[in-house]
């Protein structure tokens, strides 16, 4: 036990530290590099500091790197709720479709923003954006729960967020035909997936959204563990399932449409994150890997954001580009691997 408490103090020591230094790093680099004391006086209102590094680092850069850590944070947190609540490995908010429906929510506000008036005020616009991203991830959670009740098979419910993506992708395809040419635009830039595009007024509504989110997944690790061995076992030690499921999965759903609304459809983080902690802490305890998938997670996305930016250059990726390339292997291991379980 001795031993295990060490491995894993270890291990978030680790993983802190690594956090940190991409936050560095991504405040760093960009288009420009930054002097590593230029910076640091303009996060701490030093003296004599350039007004262009002011105006940077504090209107772009750390916005970005903020932004990007909480969405490492929710969709990796997000992917292991529901690959417990499933019982499924290949469950996270982009494979069963949860962010599709997000997203589609989202087609829905900006594609009509045109006609309904509210791209002209700002909050309104941003506020709009969130409930649609939230109630498109709350309604796909839904379809996704009812089918779960049906289709135990692991590869039966990847097909089926993958059918649901595809059906969801021919309605926006729909909107995109009919809409106009500025709403267009704004939509095609989100789906690439940006950190770069949030502004204050949107930081300041996805900020505590995602901080309430993820503290309110740290006080159902107890349940977690219960559920990963199965319903029964969670009834056996007083667990009320079908409620705790419900709160979960609504949490789920929170983190992945806050982040959907906001940075566009990021994929393949919330399914390789919770394996990967998993892999590096050799545990199943929640109470262990919650906090783990949470800081691999924020590492993970600002790694993938500071690749994303190619220093030197004004040429910036998508981050879902990156993200793809990170998380596909993991998926194509645990495919060959063919899990059982947890």
């Amino acid at each position: 036990m001795e031993k295990s408490f060490r491995k894993y103090s270890y291990l978030f020591l680790g993983l802190s530290i690594l956090l940190l230094l991409f936050f560095a790093m991504d405040l760093l680099m960009g288009a420009v590099l930054l002097p590593a004391g230029d910076v640091w006086k303009a996060l701490t209102g030093g003296a004599e500091v350039p007004d262009y590094v002011q105006a940077v680092v504090m209107n772009f850069r750390l916005p970005k790197a903020i932004t990007a850590l909480l969405a490492g944070m929710a969709l990796s947190v997000s992917g292991l709720q529901m690959q417990t609540t499933f019982r499924n490995p290949l469950a996270d908010p982009y494979v069963l479709g949860i962010s599709s429906g997000s997203g589609f929510g989202v087609a829905l506000f900006i594609l009509g923003t045109s006609v309904w008036g509210f791209s002209s005020v700002l909050w309104l616009h941003n506020l709009g954006m969130a409930l649609a991203g939230w109630i498109g991830a709350f309604v796909m959670l839904a379809i996704v729960t009812a089918a779960s009740l049906r289709l135990r098979d692991t590869m039966s419910m990847l097909v089926m967020g993958i059918m649901v993506g595809g059906a969801v992708s021919a309605m926006v395809g729909v909107l995109q035909y009919f809409s106009e040419a500025t709403a267009l635009k704004t939509y095609v830039i989100w789906t690439m997936g940006s950190f770069s595009t949030i502004n204050p007024e949107q930081l300041s509504l996805m900020v505590p959204t995602i901080i309430l989110g993820l503290l309110l997944a740290l006080m159902t690790m107890k349940w977690l563990n219960a559920l990963v061995f199965g319903d029964v076992y969670a009834q056996s030690v007083g667990l009320h399932v079908k409620r705790a499921r419900t709160v979960i999965l609504l949490i789920s759903g929170l983190l992945a449409g806050t982040v959907t609304a906001f940075c566009g459809p990021i994929g393949f983080i919330g399914i390789a994150v919770p394996h990967v902690s998993r892999m590096l802490f050799g545990t199943a305890n929640h109470r262990v890997l919650m906090p783990a998938t949470m800081l691999l997670g924020g590492v993970v996305m600002l790694m993938s954001d500071i690749i994303s930016q190619l220093p030197g250059t004004d040429t910036v990726l998508p981050v879902n580009t990156i993200t793809a390339l990170l998380g596909i292997p993991v998926i194509i291991y645990i495919i060959f691997r063919n899990q059982r379980g947890f």
